[in-house]
């Protein structure tokens, strides 16, 4: 061996060590130890050197790219040997459907590797890391990586919030426009029908703030916000309902006085008796027009109790005045008047049993 980069390290009659620095793949190849005996004696051992990868690039990449276009990224790393292995991420999160490519070199020994990434670009890309590794043995567990930071345009991504979710009359309420795109969109324009606002003292815009005080019925309709860029513009719409306003400063329940009950009885003593009832509904002119649902319901109930206790007065009565007839005369009784006790006034009565062929009583 006639070479600088080779050192005889130790000599002995029992060992012949050799040192090779800066070693290249012109070194791989069979060494050979002689012991010059009778006869010979010889030990053979093959040396292999890895081709350590260059440092990958990454090409392809144009900035800007425009949402919705096809993007073709490459990685590629030569002098590898054996071949190198590359493997893509974005975001730290691994790309499986990629395009893998090896070629041998000119020396015939080493190898150059490339990979390609292949997708459309979205929104959501803006901002990724994308990165290639290359993972091969010569590099003791510490992989070679290039970086590519991606740039994506995209039209305006548009959102109205309001501040008040149930605007009623007398009230105000805010609307935000919150537009989102690359290159950041333009001031928003707003608009109400398809037309500009109608009342610019109660509608004011302020940036990408609309607020309107004192919200009336006028003030109902279709809001829409537009934004736009160099790559396009997008709008959005809000639907104003402007409701009425209701009393809900008590959260209970008030029974009002919606129903009064008037009976009238009349009771003939001679002839007959006639039983007459009327009850009245009476609307109470302070009840709200837009309580109908419970109030019916209430007021079902309580003219219900009237009728019952008015038929049950008027059955108690009538059993009453039916066990109780009064004091009444019959022709037996004439002449009784001034009797002093019973016995007298049926001797004297001109009807007396005494003298009576038939007696009758009759009640109506």
């Amino acid at each position: 061996l006639r070479d600088n980069r080779i050192e005889l390290v130790r000599a002995s009659w029992h060992e012949l060590s050799i040192s090779v620095s800066d070693v290249s793949l012109s070194d791989e190849g069979q060494y050979t130890c002689s012991l010059f005996t009778m006869p010979v004696k010889t030990s053979k051992a093959f040396l292999t050197v890895l081709g350590v990868p260059e440092k990958p690039q990454i090409t392809g990449f144009t900035s800007p790219v425009m949402e919705g276009e096809r993007m073709q990224l490459t990685c590629k790393t030569s002098g590898s040997k054996p071949a190198a292995d590359i493997r893509w991420f974005k975001n730290d999160k691994e790309v499986k459907d990629v395009k893998y490519i090896k070629e041998e070199d000119a020396n015939r020994k080493t190898f150059t590797v490339s990979s390609t990434l292949d997708f459309l670009a979205d929104r959501s890309d803006d901002g990724a890391v994308v990165s290639c590794r290359v993972d091969h043995e010569s590099l003791n567990s510490t992989p070679q990586i290039a970086v590519q930071v991606l740039e994506i345009h995209y039209t305006p991504l548009v959102k109205i919030i309001s501040s008040n979710s149930w605007p009623e009359e007398g009230q105000s309420i805010i609307l935000t426009c919150e537009s989102k795109g690359k290159p950041v969109p333009e001031p928003v324009l707003w608009t109400k029908d398809g037309g500009e606002l109608p009342d610019p003292e109660r509608m004011v815009v302020s940036g990408r703030v609309l607020s309107i005080s004192f919200l009336n019925k006028t003030d109902n309709g279709t809001y829409r916000c537009e934004a736009k860029n160099p790559i396009g513009r997008n709008s959005t719409e809000y639907v104003l309902i402007v409701h009425d306003v209701f009393n809900t400063l008590l959260p209970t329940t008030v029974i009002p006085s919606l129903t009064t009950a008037t009976v009238t009885t009349n009771v003939a003593l001679t002839a007959s008796t006639t039983t007459s009832a009327t009850a009245t509904s009476i609307r109470d002119p302070n009840a709200l027009a837009g309580q109908t649902g419970p109030d019916h319901a209430l007021i079902g109930g309580i003219v219900a109790v009237v009728v019952f206790v008015t038929l049950c007065s008027i059955i108690l009565l009538g059993r009453y005045l039916a066990r109780h007839k009064g004091t009444y005369l019959t022709n037996e009784a004439k002449g009784a008047e001034d009797a002093p006790d019973a016995d007298t006034a049926i001797i004297n009565a001109e009807g007396s049993q005494v003298n009576a062929e038939e007696k009758k009583e009759y009640f109506i």
